[in-house]
């Protein structure tokens, strides 16, 4: 009964597109358990590179059943765009799932989103204007719009009209935007019904029967640790929780069924987005990281932010996510500079504290602490094998593991598929 977590150990676009891919030849199901087309996985494959939003990525591996669960928000007209691109390119995305319980993105959550985060002006999020949070709000509201609801028509315009009658409010009369007809949305959402219906199925009944078949399952977290709504640098967060936990609720899945929680890092660290950063760089350094490491994010189209590793990060995404391993990625981008700084502590008011603050304010005034490790200049993308590594290659490595609080069962030392070295199996 395999079935194994994959999350963001930072802020999100650690590369868990790559590592999913990686085990997705060796997995029967790959799981998207919450957020929506607000995530951005790249995954390259031989010399084909694929930007997936919201599909799994595991639907670039043959033999796989790529899933979209319960917690997931959905964009129809994404959704159907992403497969028509990847049937275009020869992927074969008929075994896709779609749990019935999955919300949907409708227009006028996009459209709440856009104009308040406009109307935050300074203070202002950093979202992505894809409406997520708007249709998470609706579902903790209870007038959420669901997969299912599509093949009811009576209950959709219901549920449209419970919905307008606020929004359309606060749209007019604070936005002094246009209201929004309940008959043009139903009669959009209706016509995205029997595209996806081939795919709509009970997908918590298919997941635990295929657990209880001793099928391998990979539940995939979108976003990262420090975005959780919970436990990630809150208001600077996404609208869900991509941590551990979140698997379990997002797919139905009970905790006694996880074995395995394997979390993503890069070598260095990276955000999109307003929020506290604090080893974020703004010298040559940080624009060397994202020029190498090519840090634009693949569903904003933003550069990101970058900075050094953190490892105060690291360790507190291990203690709330329970990791029984690291995924280490990009380690070639750091190749080339003499001593690498590594931020091992943070400095609050003077005082010297190790772990991450639960305090917002003590988290923004955070200074990095740095330890300085010697750098490596030699050419680490045909490394097969750890001591294929130069010895300070493996020593910072080495380094990150004792400072993480979880053994690096894996390294990405480029961004080709093949490009990783294995030290322990996930399997």
């Amino acid at each position: 009964m395999p079935a194994l977590v994959l999350l963001g150990a930072q802020w999100g676009d650690e590369g868990k597109g790559k590592a999913t891919d990686l085990l997705g030849g060796s997995v029967d199901y790959v799981v998207r358990y919450q957020g929506g087309n607000n995530a951005g996985h790249t995954v390259v494959v031989g010399d084909q590179k694929y930007a997936l939003h919201l599909l799994p990525s595991g639907i670039l591996s043959p033999g796989c059943t790529p899933v979209i669960g319960n917690g997931v928000v959905v964009d129809p007209s994404v959704l159907l765009s992403e497969l028509s691109g990847l049937n275009e390119r020869g992927v074969d995305t008929s075994k896709l799932l779609i749990s019935g319980n999955a919300h949907i993105i409708t227009p006028y959550n996009v459209t709440v989103d856009k104009v308040t985060e406009r109307f935050l002006g300074k203070r202002k999020i950093g979202t992505t204007g894809r409406g997520i949070g708007p249709t998470y709000a609706d579902k903790i509201n209870r007038v959420g719009i669901r997969v299912q609801d599509l093949y009811d028509e009576s209950i959709l315009t219901q549920k449209v009209e419970a919905a307008l009658d606020v929004k359309n409010q606060v749209l007019t009369k604070l936005y002094n935007r246009r209201a929004i007809a309940v008959e043009q949305v139903v009669e959009e959402l209706l016509g995205y019904a029997e595209k996806i219906k081939p795919f709509v199925a009970d997908t918590v009944l298919v997941l635990n029967q295929a657990l209880e078949d001793d099928k391998v399952v990979l539940f995939e977290g979108g976003q990262g640790t420090l975005l959780d709504i919970d436990h990630g640098t809150y208001p600077f967060v996404t609208s869900s929780n991509p941590t551990a936990g979140g698997a379990c609720t997002g797919a139905g899945v009970g905790p006694t069924k996880i074995s395995r929680v394997i979390g993503i890092l890069k070598a260095y660290t990276t955000r999109v987005g307003a929020g506290p950063f604090p080893t974020e760089l703004f010298d040559e350094d940080g624009e060397a990281l994202r020029r190498i490491g090519g840090e634009r994010g693949v569903t904003t189209g933003r550069d990101r932010r970058c900075g050094w590793f953190d490892a105060v990060i690291a360790r507190y995404a291990t203690r709330v996510n329970g990791l029984t391993d690291f995924f280490l990625t990009k380690l070639d981008v750091l190749t080339g500079w003499e001593q690498i700084p590594v931020c091992v502590a943070y400095e609050i008011d003077g005082k010297r504290v190790e772990e991450l603050p639960y305090s917002q304010t003590d988290f923004h005034h955070a200074k990095p602490v740095y330890e300085m490790l010697p750098g490596w200049s030699e050419d680490i993308s045909k490394a097969k094998s750890f001591s294929d590594l130069p010895k300070n290659a493996q020593a910072y490595v080495k380094a990150l593991e004792e400072m993480s609080g979880a053994p690096i069962s894996a390294i990405g030392v480029g961004p080709g598929r093949d490009e990783t070295i294995e030290i322990n199996s996930f399997l």
